[in-house]
Formats: structure tokens, sequence, C-alpha cells
């Protein structure tokens, strides 16, 4: 009877020592499964690529496929842009040593003022070169030949939104070719102008409150007057009671 105790207590000793020997087994392979796994992130985080991803290099930047087609370089151009970068605007810019100046393709008189003038105009909102340059002196230029008055005239109601486009953009110089670009008209076409006056005076009046401003639109009402005689003053009056008339 004590022998037979004895016995079943050595293969009780026996099984636990066997499922410890187990558990032992299996806690050091699940170790070292966890420390291969371990090594391999480590060595795939620390891999050259896996670093060029996380700290880009500057030389990434100029290869085309690093470029987000959602960014700012992916953006339409504007149409004017896009009209100049296809020949649809029929002068080139010619870069001077002290100023540039445009080359026509053809005698400026040559060439019709629909939808060329509307076109410039459109481009007085632009604000990078050599856009801005083109539109500006491009509109003055077309202004100055032969026939002006009556090939602009007509085109009045379609110049008139664009302008005022230019007038109430926030970007201070693009208002400044705004207006230099409204005498201008006004010179050529006169008392003509007076019926569309009063849809620009408006942002021209919201303008007059910075002081920087005062003396450039001042100036400019006074050329409107000037052009566009009596009827001109009366308008400005409505919309600008402020202003001092040249006759004052």
């Amino acid at each position: 009877m004590q022998k037979s105790e004895f016995h079943r207590g050595v293969q009780m000793r026996s099984r636990l020592t066997d499922n410890c020997d187990q558990r032992t087994s299996s806690s050091a392979q699940v170790k070292h499964g966890t420390t291969v796994q371990q090594s391999k992130s480590s060595s795939s985080t620390s891999s050259p690529e896996s670093a060029r991803k996380l700290h880009p290099r500057p030389s990434d930047k100029l290869n085309p496929k690093t470029i987000n087609p959602f960014g700012e370089q992916s953006r339409a151009p504007s149409a004017f842009a896009a009209i100049y970068s296809k020949g649809g605007i029929p002068c080139r810019l010619v870069h001077g040593s002290v100023k540039h100046r445009l080359q026509w393709e053809c005698p400026p008189e040559k060439l019709p003022f629909d939808p060329l003038l509307i076109t410039l105009a459109e481009g007085l909102r632009e604000t990078k070169h050599p856009y801005t340059f083109v539109s500006k002196e491009g509109f003055r230029e077309l202004l100055l030949v032969t026939g002006a008055p009556e090939k602009a005239v007509p085109l009045l109601p379609r110049l008139i939104p664009v302008l005022k486009a230019a007038l109430v953009h926030v970007d201070d110089e693009v208002f400044e070719r705004g207006l230099n670009a409204l005498v201008q008209l006004s010179v050529v076409v006169g008392p003509a102008l007076n019926d569309h006056l009063k849809h620009l005076l408006t942002s021209l009046s919201k303008r007059l409150r910075d002081k920087k401003f005062k003396e450039p639109i001042t100036t400019a009402l006074q050329k409107l007057e000037q052009h566009g005689g009596s009827g001109s003053l009366i308008i400005i009056k409505s919309k600008i009671p402020t202003y001092c008339s040249i006759c004052c």
C-alpha cells in the first residue's frame, strides 16, 4: 500500500514537471517571436527608404512624382494667363535694361477691339509678371490708336463690369491698375462713360476711406468730370457728396 502511494506521488511530480517545462518552452517561443517581430519592425523603420519617407530630402520636391496633385502648383491658370500662353494676345514682352515694352505682331490700330480690349481689361486683375505688365500696357496702348473712340464705346456695357471687378479687388495694386484704366477709358470715350459711372463710384467711395488712396481717387474723379462734362459731376456728387468739383 505504501509503495503504491509512493509510485503515484512520483508520477504526479513527473507530470507537473513536464507541464512546467512545456509552459516554459511555449513562453520562450512567444518571447522569441516577439523579439524577431520587433527586430523586423526596427530594421524596416531604420531602412534608407523609410528614412526618406519620414524625412524627405529637399531634392525630392523636384521630383514630379512627389508633387501633391491637389496643391497650389496644379491650379488651373486664369483665363487671361491661358489666353496669353496660347498666343491669344498679339504682342510680346520685350525686356529692356531700363524698362519693359510691348512689341505688337501688327500695328495696334489694325487690331479688333472686340474681344482684345476686354481681354486686356480682365488681365488687370492678374497679380503675377508678365501678365500684370502686358494687361495694363496693352490696354493703354490700344486706347491710343486712331479710331479708338468708335471701337471702344460699343464695348462699354461689357467693359464696365470687368473694370468694376478690378476696382473692388482686395489687392491694392490691382485696384490702382483698374483706376488708371478707368481714367484712360474716360479720356477716349468722354461723356459716353457717364451712363455707367454709377456702377463704379461705389467702390471708389469705399476706397476713399483709406488715406493712401484719397489723392489718386480724387485726381481720377477730376479726370472723369473733365472728360465727362457737367453730366458726370451730377453723378459723382450723388455717390460721393464730399467731392469738390474742378470748377469750384
